[in-house]
């Protein structure tokens, strides 16, 4: 695995807080080095501000105060997002889906069809490419939803528990799977989660979030190279990593306001 030291910088998000007009402090100083090659997962209670630091890096809001920046110019497609709901457009068909980030650049489907195919390919999906959402099933939905985060091949993926509403065996295949792509289109993930043993899976850096005011009190590095498969999961040292999780986890929602 590559010193984590020497990998270049994506962004850098840099003392940012955010308050909303209702007076609530969702963030408090927030800093974090997002560097290339990471699989980064923003670990804390509800409340904490999770989603709120991944729509601050989409560019969704804006921080109150503090910035964000890219290492290097920003181009079109170097951002992909994946909510907690696939958000699919339910009239469009699964490749006219997966279109959308291409079609927003001014691209036809006949431009780019090979990429969206590719992409398709990736999430085991070519063959329902024709294939409506309400066809789908919801572990199928979620792997339209990355394939079209991923089309465009970004620098950084932002993930908002894209999995929390799936059973666990979707969810196992689906963190599987996950690993995988990144492997294959070179990305940097930033991942928002609730579960201890999901963030020990696929991160090699958790950022454990404390709320009111949304901060980061630990980060916690997951040295267990990848590929990462079910052998890790029943290993010793996956045991070791979620205890020490679940320990940072404990202490977070403890924390005074």
């Amino acid at each position: 695995m590559l010193d984590m030291s020497e990998r270049p910088d994506v962004l850098r998000v840099e003392g940012v807080s955010k308050s909303f007009h209702s007076g609530v402090v969702a963030l408090e100083g927030l800093s974090l080095d997002v560097r290339g090659g990471d699989f980064i997962s923003l670990l804390g209670p509800s409340g904490c501000g999770k989603s709120t630091a991944l729509r601050l890096i989409a560019d969704l809001l804006k921080p109150t105060r503090g910035r964000i920046t890219w290492a290097g110019k920003q181009a079109a497609g170097d951002l992909g997002v994946v909510f907690q709901e696939a958000t699919l457009m339910p009239w469009a068909t699964v490749k006219h889906n997966v279109w959308l980030p291409f079609r927003l650049r001014g691209k036809t489907y006949e431009e780019v069809k090979d990429e969206v195919l590719e992409a398709l390919k990736l999430v085991g999906l070519e063959k329902f490419q024709d294939s409506y959402p309400r066809e789908l099933s919801g572990g199928m939905k979620m792997r339209v939803s990355i394939a079209r985060a991923m089309v465009t091949r970004p620098r950084l993926i932002l993930m908002d528990e894209p999995f929390a509403a799936l059973d666990e065996i979707t969810r196992f295949r689906l963190n599987n799977d996950l690993l995988m792509l990144k492997e294959k289109i070179g990305c940097t993930v930033v991942f928002v989660t609730h579960s201890v043993f999901e963030s020990v899976f696929l991160s090699d850096r958790i950022v454990v979030m404390a709320a009111r005011p949304g901060r980061i009190i630990q980060e916690l590095i997951v040295n267990a190279p990848y590929p990462r498969d079910e052998a890790f999961r029943t290993s010793a040292e996956y045991a070791a990593h979620c205890r020490e999780a679940s320990d940072a986890l404990h202490l977070a929602m403890e924390e005074p306001a």
